[in-house]
């Protein structure tokens, strides 16, 4: 975490190239004017495609794209329920608003994503789709998750906004469900300073995204792009080459930050089990873990709160937890679900398990650059502080 660390010369210089090579910034046509016919986008799409092991990858404008964009390929349509989980970022359930669907919000489990006996709980005749959310690198059940979704006639479309190079059973996230969504904003593990991918196994899922986040645009070979056939509205979702070039340079260092990541974690983990009183996050056993951050929990929020405070003075950061919960829980937002008929007692009232478990939460960031040195003084810093707090 995060991809930005990492930002150098190579990321520089193709960035040089898609203006020597003519500056075509467009993903589409000016094929004249490409001195050496390359569309980097496109090269970003297929070398994502070939690293996470689909048939598709469509590069879009942001991570919510990607999950609006694969929410209409799958045909979500006004009324349809979208089952989700209260942690994640605002953008999901945005996302979901977007294509008119309504978000059904259920509390997590000890992953601190979607708890699946809630899941089953929430489902009715309008529900069309799960959409699981790999919050700061753990995947949910996703066992589960698909035997309830295959059961119902379900489908999943999985957020896999912060996870790229985690893995469930082998299998990269964002890969086992109909549809997966990814971002590549500054603050991600791989960055294009803002953009986003969704991927698929089905063909046409993956023309309907395509269409869609293109205006409508078939790219028919029949005909040039001026004259191009339709068969739906789109929109404008398109990356540009920038970015592309940016994306195809960052996914080859994504398995060095994800081996950075799984060393820092396993020294941060090793040293903070010594303190009584502190539980992980569970990691689910079929998941291989982005590990870009440790999750621990304390005794009560308040203790959360003072030992975050000391943290923040160590100069040690947090990650959403607990600095930025007002954007990753649900509870905190009336504004949607009041038009929903709820209250903000009712909402919170009915995500209060949620908060009790995020509330006593603190995620530590695990940064790409750390050093062994640095692990041990924040492995330091924190049991003197849990000591004092005890």
């Amino acid at each position: 975490m995060p991809g930005f660390e990492l930002v150098g010369e190579e990321e520089r210089a193709a960035v040089n190239e898609v203006f020597d090579e003519g500056g075509i910034l467009f993903r589409h046509g000016f094929d004249a004017m490409r001195k050496k016919g390359r569309f980097r986008v496109i090269e970003f799409e297929k070398a994502f495609a070939r690293h996470m092991e689909v048939d598709y990858a469509l590069a879009v404008s942001s991570g919510t794209a990607a999950l609006k964009v694969g929410l209409m390929a799958m045909g979500i349509k006004p009324g349809d329920e979208v089952i989700t989980q209260a942690f994640t970022f605002v953008a999901t359930v945005e996302a979901i608003l977007d294509v008119g669907a309504v978000p059904v919000m259920v509390n997590v489990d000890d992953t601190l994503n979607m708890d699946t006996e809630e899941v089953k709980r929430r489902i009715t005749p309008r529900t069309r789709a799960i959409l699981p959310v790999h919050m700061l690198g753990v995947s949910p059940e996703m066992d589960e998750i698909m035997a309830i979704a295959r059961t119902h006639g379900l489908l999943v479309l999985e957020d896999n906004c912060e996870s790229p190079g985690a893995t469930y059973g082998g299998r990269p996230l964002g890969t086992l469900g109909d549809v997966g969504a990814f971002s590549f904003d500054f603050g991600k593990m791989l960055t294009t300073g803002e953009g986003g991918m969704v991927v698929t196994n089905n063909p046409e899922y993956y023309n309907l995204a395509r269409e869609y986040h293109d205006h409508g645009h078939e790219s028919n070979p029949k005909f040039p792009r001026g004259r191009d056939t339709h068969r739906i509205p789109g929109f404008n979702y398109r990356m540009g080459e920038l970015q592309g070039a940016i994306g195809v340079v960052q996914l080859q260092k994504l398995e060095y930050i994800v081996g950075q990541n799984r060393q820092h974690y396993a020294r941060l983990q090793e040293g903070l089990q010594q303190i009584e009183g502190l539980r992980f996050r569970r990691v689910p056993d079929k998941c291989g873990s982005l590990c870009d951050a440790l999750i621990f929990q304390v005794p009560s929020k308040e203790v959360a709160d003072q030992f975050a405070e000391r943290m923040a003075a160590a100069k040690i950061g947090t990650k959403n937890l607990p600095d930025a919960m007002e954007w990753h829980f649900a509870g905190y937002w009336d504004h949607i679900f009041t038009r929903f008929g709820m209250t903000k007692e009712t909402l919170w009232e009915s995500l209060l398990p949620t908060y009790e478990r995020l509330s006593r939460s603190i995620a530590l960031p695990v940064m790409v650059k750390y050093t062994p040195e640095r692990v041990g003084q924040i492995v330091e810093e924190i049991v003197r502080i849990a000591g004092e707090l005890s």
